[in-house]
């Protein structure tokens, strides 16, 4: 099966992997933007995301070949490649994987390292909201009912995003979250240690952001020698929508 995708423009292949919860959509503004100065953006939703296919299987290594399949579906031999959090794990690991169809490789706000997982609440927000047949009746009820595990509007704003009308007054959650749960563990898991990757690579960390830290360097320069870390500033982890435009400017400059 083939991943869902939103192609803009013409030029230049530039794939943008989401992260977790997320999907391609959420990358629009900035892709409209990429495709105004020369590159076909290709907004994909990676599996049990957005609107491509569910499945039981989940890990990184299926993310790639999926990555792989679309690309070859779409005759695309060499792309340039932007992820961010967990679509850069995808991103990095399919560098390491098929350099040869990668140009320019772009990380935002994650490194090589293994990180602890930390989205419990939002799951078990996500799931209660997705049994609740009154709050799942309206967006605004939606809303209200997830404020009860999630405070932080633009995060509730987020995930949202995910909502769809299944039919008249009953709402669906887009992302497969039984399989999501189910392999959680996946999302934190390390790039692997042998993983070298010899051709450019921009990380791009938020300086409000804990993601990306100084005694993280050396693991990154590890397996990307030629990397450069760049921070954005007044960005946490949702960099490229916290401050999109020194964020535009870098990736751009790096193209």
């Amino acid at each position: 099966m083939i991943i869902h995708s939103n192609i803009i423009g013409e030029g230049e292949p530039l794939v943008i992997l989401h992260g977790f919860l997320g999907m391609g959509d959420n990358w629009k503004t900035l892709a409209k933007q990429f495709a105004a100065d020369g590159y076909q953006v290709h907004l994909v939703d990676q599996r049990n995301h957005g609107r491509s296919f569910h499945s039981d299987t989940f890990s990184y290594e299926v993310l790639v070949e999926d990555l792989k399949l679309y690309c070859e579906e779409n005759g695309l031999d060499k792309i340039h490649l932007l992820g961010h959090s967990m679509g850069g794990k995808t991103a990095m690991l399919f560098a390491v994987t098929y350099p040869a169809m990668v140009d320019k490789l772009i990380i935002a706000d994650i490194g090589v390292k293994e990180y602890p997982q930390h989205h419990q609440t939002i799951l078990e927000g996500l799931t209660a909201l997705s049994n609740n047949s009154e709050a799942m009746s309206s967006r605004s009820g939606a809303d209200q009912f997830l404020a009860n595990y999630i405070s932080d509007l633009g995060t509730r704003m987020f995930l949202l995003k995910n909502l769809y009308w299944v039919e008249k007054g009953v709402l669906g959650l887009r992302m497969n979250l039984a399989a999501l749960i189910q392999n959680i563990e996946e999302i934190g898991k390390p790039l692997p240690l042998d993983a070298t990757y010899s051709d450019a690579t921009l990380f791009l960390r938020g300086d409000k952001s804990n993601y990306i830290l100084e005694e993280d360097k050396n693991g990154i320069y590890n397996a990307f020698a030629k990397a450069q870390i760049k921070t954005i500033s007044n960005a946490g982890h949702w960099l490229h929508a916290e401050n999109p435009k020194d964020f535009y400017k870098e990736v751009i400059n790096f193209l």
